[in-house]
């Protein structure tokens, strides 16, 4: 199996997280291409099993980040869209992992792919540290042998613009609500999980995270062995 990992961006050490990322795609049958050329690797895509967006580029075209538009700001070309999209509806596997859902943020299809969209404004996290989060094995093959239960020291995504569909295999609480933090669904003939975890290196040494991780490659590059339950 091939995996096709999209990474950079501004706010997060990518480089460290592609290291982390690639073991532990090879530790589950998967070998990783990890690209910052995101046009041109998308326009490669079909030469891949899996694809992994681990990156953090939207347009910047306001606030704080318009410094760093010419290096990381982005909106995916017509052909780009095309691409990502027919990958998934033909039958491959995307994981979406941590700040996914704040990319491509003027192609509202996006979260049709992932299943949620962070708005600006509205969306939020606590401070980069540790809290609880809330497993739920019987709602998925992915996380049917995960603990109920774990901590990690990480960031906690909320308020995010959700898909109808979404039903969460993961959670936490905080600002007064429970917010979903992975979720599995099928889009097309592909399928898709969602990861908020992640962002830094530490996220993914976590045991429990990691093993989950691993289920969700597994699920996504292997769909028969492993069924939604």
């Amino acid at each position: 199996m091939r995996a096709l990992v999209l990474s950079g961006g501004v706010t997060h050490d990518f480089p460290a997280l592609a290291v982390e990322l690639t073991a532990l795609l090879a530790e589950n049958g998967t070998t990783a291409d990890v690209r910052e050329d995101v046009e041109e690797a998308l326009a490669q895509c079909d030469a891949y099993d899996l694809l992994v967006v681990n990156m953090l580029r939207w347009r910047m075209e306001t606030g704080s980040y318009a410094a760093q538009r010419d290096r990381w700001g982005l909106s995916l070309s017509p052909a780009a869209r095309s691409a990502l999209t027919g990958f998934v509806h033909r039958g491959k596997g995307l994981l979406a992992l941590h700040a996914a859902t704040i990319c491509f943020d003027d192609w509202p299809q996006w979260m049709d792919l992932v299943g949620g969209r962070w708005v600006w404004g509205t969306s939020s996290h606590p401070p980069y540290g540790t809290f609880d989060v809330t497993v739920h094995p019987d709602r998925h093959a992915i996380v049917a042998e995960a603990p109920t239960s774990f901590r990690i020291n990480d960031e906690a995504y909320g308020f995010l613009e959700l898909a109808d569909d979404v039903v969460p295999l993961a959670t936490a609480t905080h600002g007064g609500a429970t917010h979903p933090l992975i979720w599995a669904r099928t889009v097309g003939q592909g399928r898709v999980v969602h990861d908020a975890l992640g962002h830094a290196a530490e996220g993914y040494q976590n045991p429990a995270h990691r093993a989950i991780v691993a289920s969700a490659i597994r699920w996504l590059t292997h769909p028969p062995q492993m069924e939604t339950r």
